[in-house]
């Protein structure tokens, strides 16, 4: 750490050098891309650079002489180990948000930057709002200052743009692009303006490779309510060969052009803008244009969220080839973790997850990882988003749980899931808290609901049992999933804060329960689900995911009768599913680990 204390320290010197050219106090740094994506390619890895915190989410203010840096629960314990906290003060994302610290610890009138396209504009709201409070000013700026300080910044991603065929789409384009523009003569839009990536694949059938893990291409879109869509995307991506691109009514403009075509084209015209995933420089130029913004989610985000039959049959054949290969895995960890900790040699979480990925490879659609693998022994799993590296890389031990959380990329779907062992006797505390997410997840995956019920009404199924103990997690209890898209899909989500989306048949989601004890051990368990219709017009959830669970770790006395209902019928469903496709030592492992449980 010392070197990456070193390069924090320059970074910042040479920052507030800038804050003092540019007359400025400070300046915000976000996490964002100007695509505002979680995932983000490494020229786009500001706030890494600046702070050396790796996680997916997180701003920072820099000042002439204070430093914050804001995380949200899952990253409360990893920063600190990332992080050169005498450079850094931590504070909570939600619990003392960037716009709360502005407001209470800036000192009156002072002049903070934002790059505009790194903003979305309800973030800025926000800081706007703060900043006025304080008498203070948020300035523009037209370039951004962490780019100007950092001297090996990688170039932007180029990767190669492909077709995404309809046998896999299950509906082509123009069709998408019409039902687009119908919700927005609905909405009295004239136009959206497109900012997300994994929209713009899902709306125009085409895949990328501009960030790991998730297979988008960096672009944007002005789609009218004709459905005539104008691509800003670097040519370069672009195959010679555009056969299997839907080009009717599609006109490929130059990847730095959006801003000017917004500018040129929304003159007295009302054009949709999502407040949460496009950057406010957008808005800033339907405004300056004379234009009214119209600020909703973007309704390509609502459509992609239900998933159509074909898109559908796509995840439910990703999960067995994704049950296969974690079967394989849970009894190669099952034989070889006593034998190598005999030798003295252990598995580590990295050979683990190296070994998971080996088995996924063999499912003839799988493409690649759906995420950086969380695959993380004993304490680091307290860091519920921990990511294994060489200096933290830890043996898989009899004493404490290990907990790997990882998922596929496949031709037909996206896959995500999470499972938890113990290798040996696990102790009381871990029985205790592992029973009680268990029984938390069982309880959602067991949830029949209305229609118009949303994810916070859902999300204190999960935490119950949890609460009982007087215990509890800082994080969601589950997301979307995208179609061989985004691991992490909007805008359904189960957590305590409101989630306004109600659900229906086609959405796919996670359950996802845990618990973390700091400096000891992390416990999860994750299926993916689908949404179908139950009884007398409620909803329901149907597993995609077809793993065994681990139920040696669980107090059996203290499930109910329905609990081991589920599970036993659960696990009939697993065996089943994956008859006939396993190895015989995962066939032997699969049988012993999902023998009815008897209460």
């Amino acid at each position: 750490m010392p070197n990456a204390m070193n390069r924090t320290n320059a970074a910042l010197r040479q920052l507030r050098g800038k804050l003092t050219q540019a007359g400025l106090y400070g300046v915000v740094v976000p996490r964002f891309d100007p695509y505002q994506g979680e995932v983000v390619a490494p020229h786009d890895e500001r706030l890494a650079f600046l702070t050396g915190f790796s996680g997916s989410a997180g701003n920072a203010v820099v000042t002439a002489d204070h430093a914050v840096l804001f995380v949200d629960g899952r990253y409360q314990v990893q920063v600190r180990a990332e992080v050169d906290t005498r450079q850094f003060e931590i504070s909570h994302f939600f619990d003392f948000p960037i716009e709360t610290w502005l407001e209470q610890k800036l000192p009156r009138g002072q002049r903070i930057g934002i790059n505009p396209m790194l903003v979305p504009s309800a973030l800025y709201a926000k800081l706007k709002a703060a900043m006025d409070r304080t008498g203070g000013e948020l300035v523009l700026l037209e370039t951004d200052l962490v780019d100007a300080i950092w001297p090996d910044q990688p170039p932007p991603p180029i990767a190669p743009i492909q077709a995404f065929p309809l046998r896999w789409a299950g509906e082509a384009s123009a069709s998408k692009r019409r039902r687009i523009g119908a919700r927005l003569e609905q909405a009295g839009a004239d136009f959206l303006v497109e900012t997300q990536p994994d929209n713009i694949a899902w709306l125009l059938n085409i895949r990328g490779g501009d960030i790991a893990h998730t297979p988008i291409a960096h672009s944007a879109a002005i789609v009218d309510r004709d459905g005539q869509v104008d691509w800003f995307v670097d040519e370069r991506k672009l195959p010679n060969d555009r056969s299997g691109i839907e080009t009717d009514g599609l006109a490929v403009r130059p990847a730095d052009g959006l801003i000017a075509a917004v500018r040129e084209r929304a003159g007295n015209k009302t054009v949709l803008v999502d407040p949460g995933f496009a950057p406010v420089a957008v808005r800033l130029a339907v405004e300056a244009a004379g234009g009214i913004p119209l600020l909703q989610f973007s309704p390509v985000t609502l459509a992609k969220a239900v998933k159509n039959e074909v898109e559908l049959e796509g995840f439910r054949q990703a999960h067995i080839q994704d049950g296969v290969a974690w079967t394989e895995f849970l009894a190669w960890l099952d034989a070889e973790v006593p034998v190598r900790l005999a030798a003295g040699n252990a598995i580590t979480e990295l050979e683990a997850q190296s070994q998971l990925l080996a088995f996924r490879r063999a499912g003839v659609d799988f493409v690649e990882d759906s995420f950086g693998a969380i695959s993380a022994s004993g304490s680091n799993a307290a860091m519920c988003h921990y990511a294994s590296k060489p200096q933290t890389n830890a043996p898989l031990t009899g004493e404490l749980p290990y907990l790997i959380d990882s998922g596929g990329q496949y031709w037909g779907g996206t896959t995500d899931a999470t499972r938890t062992v113990n290798f040996g006797p696990a102790s009381g505390a871990v029985r205790q808290t592992y029973t009680a997410v268990l029984k938390g997840f069982v309880a959602l995956m067991t949830a029949q609901f209305p229609p118009t019920t949303q994810g916070h009404h859902l999300d204190a199924l999960a935490r119950r049992p949890l609460w009982d103990l007087g215990l509890d997690y800082d994080h969601g209890t589950g997301h979307g999933v995208g179609h061989f898209l985004s691991v992490h899909e909007h805008p359904h989500r189960f957590g305590k804060t409101v989630n306004a989306h109600g659900f229906e048949p086609g959405v796919v989601m996670t359950i996802e329960p845990g618990y973390y004890r700091e400096g000891a051990f992390g416990l999860r368990v994750e299926n993916q689900v689908e949404v179908v219709a139950g009884v007398a017009g409620f909803l329901r959830f149907e597993t995609l995911t077809l793993v065994p669970i681990d139920v040696a770790m669980a107090e059996i006395e203290a499930l109910t009768t329905a609990e081991i209902g589920f599970l036993n019928a659960y696990h009939a469903r697993v065996r089943k599913a994956l008859a006939g496709r396993l190895s015989p030592r995962a066939a032997a492992f699969l049988d012993r680990s999902t023998q009815p449980i008897s209460g």
